[in-house]
């Protein structure tokens, strides 16, 4: 890691502080209490996801209470797996509890009862780290302007990964899709928009359905991607949904060492096997939850939080519960103490480069999820794994 880089990045969470410092004064003086909901899953596919994010933004809110002036409430609810039933009826439970802003888990479709509950109550809407363009107008019309997302928009992450592999001298690559989520397909269509715009060539497309696909269907994957010859094998999933393990271990059964490139879904290390040992395995992802993070507030949040981020399986993903909260403040500011759903989700779609601990984030009208995020590459070699490198997407492409 270059000297540069980690200056650059300890003076952005640097300023990222003193921003929610500023704002947690200006906004005490026009309101005593502002009440956050979380929705959050504690059992469920997301719970490797959700578990981390809501650590985090608990522990930023004790920062901006303790001698702020300013009092953040932290009120939650378990969906339980993001049951629809059970999750719309927690959305009602934190609004009757007074809620000013609802946060929710990190999947848009899992997402959408909470999401749909809230902007009809004229609530801005925060998911940590929902990874589509979909948390915000595209899929929930005129009201999705109150939805907002801290995670990477996948259009930014594929870029991203894009962008990576190119520098790495990678050339031919091949896509496996996996079609459960459309976070999932997002990402590859936008590392192949990306790619072939690079000058990369695709030599091998294959889909598959992880949570509730046939296994069998897996490892006809893996036959069809080992009889192809590539520099770099990419795909965007979650162990904690199903396939990765068997179509990564099947591929390194079959002696195949081709690198494999993953979005941040494929962080942790609570999916790691020890025979075969990951190897070769590189994802994209917010930060590292491994201590090794170029940014040393993000090495200190990550040891507040050991023990939540430990046992949801040590995910990246940790950081966006403090991102968010970091946001919330920041719009809460700007809207001059306000805590109208409108008004700060004018402020939001505003932002531009504004500083939080995971970085620098920025919206627009038509992007609700953060984009132009510096992210963190991680390989995984002996079920070690280390930060390799900084990549930020150039283009955020059309997919």
């Amino acid at each position: 890691m270059k000297g540069a880089g980690k200056v650059v990045l300890t003076l952005l969470v640097a300023a990222a502080v003193a921003a929610v410092a500023v704002t947690a004064g200006s906004a005490s003086s026009q309101q005593s209490t502002v009440v956050i909901g979380y929705a959050y899953d504690a059992s469920g596919a997301m719970a490797p996801f959700d578990g981390p994010a809501l650590a985090t933004a608990r522990d930023r809110i004790k920062q901006i209470n303790r001698g702020s002036g300013v009092n953040l409430r932290l009120v939650t609810c378990n969906t339980q797996g993001n049951k629809p039933a059970v999750a719309k009826a927690c959305a009602a439970r934190l609004l009757g509890r007074g809620a000013d802003v609802i946060m929710t888990t990190c999947d848009v479709d899992l997402a959408a009862p909470v999401v749909q509950e809230s902007i009809n109550a004229g609530k801005l809407t925060v998911a940590p780290c929902i990874g589509t363009d979909q948390m915000g107008p595209k899929r929930f019309g005129a009201k999705g302007r109150l939805a907002f997302s801290y995670g990477n928009v996948a259009q930014d992450e594929g870029s991203a990964m894009a962008e990576f592999a190119w520098r790495r001298g990678w050339r031919e690559a091949a896509l496996a899709t996996d079609t459960v989520i459309v976070y999932f397909r997002n990402v590859v269509q936008a590392f192949k928009a990306r790619w072939q715009q690079l000058g990369g060539r695709i030599v091998a497309e294959e889909t598959y359905q992880s949570l509730g696909g046939n296994p069998a269907s897996w490892q006809n994957v893996v036959t069809r991607l080992n009889s192809r010859d590539a520099d770099v094998i990419v795909t965007s999933t979650a162990a904690a949904f199903g396939a990765q393990v068997p179509i990564l271990n099947g591929l390194r059964t079959l002696g195949n060492d081709t690198p494999f490139l993953n979005s941040w879904a494929g962080d942790g290390n609570y999916w790691y096997t020890p025979n075969p040992e990951i190897t070769n395995y590189y994802y994209v992802t917010f930060a590292s939850a491994f201590g090794n993070d170029p940014v040393r507030a993000v090495n200190a949040l990550a040891r507040r939080n050991r023990a939540a981020i430990a046992k949801a399986g040590s995910t990246g993903g940790f950081v966006t519960g403090a991102s968010a909260i970091d946001g919330i403040v920041t719009a809460v500011r700007r809207a001059g103490g306000s805590t109208n759903g409108a008004r700060l989700a004018a402020q939001m779609e505003r932002f531009r480069n504004v500083p939080t601990v995971s970085g620098r984030v920025s919206f627009s009208r038509s992007l609700h999820t953060v984009f132009g995020r510096q992210y963190r590459v991680i390989r995984v070699e002996g079920n070690t794994p280390r930060v390799v490198g900084l990549v930020k997407a150039r283009v955020v492409p059309k997919i």
